[in-house]
């Protein structure tokens, strides 16, 4: 519980922050807008040739092959996608953490030069979720439950990746050598924060649940219509602060992990007892 209280007090200084730069939310704003559309590019075509449910087991080799070579490029567009406006928002998160005043042209001059890393780390996050994938698809009901630990632990473990190749511009493989190290320090506090900035934001939006079933029990349609796009434009926004606000307490527990440094509006006692020494 006292870890829990120690996340929302970062998740507090988080909000601050994200108060002095509120552009941040331009990266996740067009992270989602190309995901939808680079989701869109695959499965409209997918579903016209009526390709896009899983191969069986007898199916044929060929058609498996077919089916999971589109599904790891589309992995790998959608990884790069959202690794690279990651990177500006953690490269501006970085920038105010230390005390500058960044802009969006910082973040996305700061992405564009680690491309290669980036591209790099694609590669590695669509492999892992290839495997994943296929684990899953093997064994419904034992495979989705190996898939989520082995996913979980996968999280865990490169919690740290991109901010160490915005930082550092250090190849993925050795980002993830670095992250897993770091995990030591920061295990406790991930934990706790994913879970602790899950239910904060989950609690957040059922407001807008109970809206939509509002409206849709208020049988006016005018009045169902309004309710659900007030609800959706409310979940939207939420998903936009809450990929924010992931991102710049990612970027302030890895300037501390590594080497201490309490960034600015965190308090030295507070991050501190965030870390975990092993």
């Amino acid at each position: 519980m006292n870890r829990i209280h120690r996340t929302m007090s970062l998740m507090s200084a988080c909000w601050q922050i994200l108060k002095q730069d509120k552009a941040l939310l331009l990266f996740p704003l067009m992270s989602g807008i190309c995901c939808l559309l680079l989701l869109a590019s695959f499965a409209v075509p997918l579903y016209a040739a009526n390709q896009w449910q899983p191969p069986g087991g007898g199916a044929a080799p060929a058609r498996q092959l077919a089916y999971y070579g589109v599904l790891f490029l589309f992995y790998l567009c959608n990884y790069f996608v959202v690794i690279f406006f990651n990177a500006g928002i953690i490269a501006c998160a970085t920038i105010r953490l230390g005390g500058g005043n960044p802009t969006v042209g910082d973040g996305f001059r700061a992405a564009a030069a680690r491309l290669p890393v980036i591209a790099g780390w694609a590669v590695v996050a669509a492999t892992v979720g290839l495997i994943l994938r296929l684990i899953e698809d093997r064994s419904k009901w034992v495979g989705r439950i190996v898939a989520g630990l082995l996913g979980a632990a996968w999280t865990v473990v490169s919690f740290l990746v991109v901010p160490i190749l915005v930082v550092e511009n250090k190849n993925p493989f050795a980002a993830l050598h670095d992250s897993a190290g770091l995990v030591k320090k920061t295990w406790g506090e991930q934990v706790a924060g994913n879970f602790g900035f899950g239910l904060v934001f989950f609690l957040a939006a059922i407001p807008a649940f109970l809206v939509m079933v509002l409206g849709i029990f208020s049988g006016n349609v005018a009045l169902m219509v309004g309710f659900i796009g007030l609800a959706v434009i409310y979940l939207v926004i939420l998903g936009l602060v809450q990929s924010a606000l992931q991102s710049i307490y990612q970027a302030a527990v890895f300037l501390y992990a590594r080497d201490g440094q309490v960034s600015a509006g965190f308090e030295a006692e507070l991050l501190g007892n965030a870390m975990v020494r092993k």
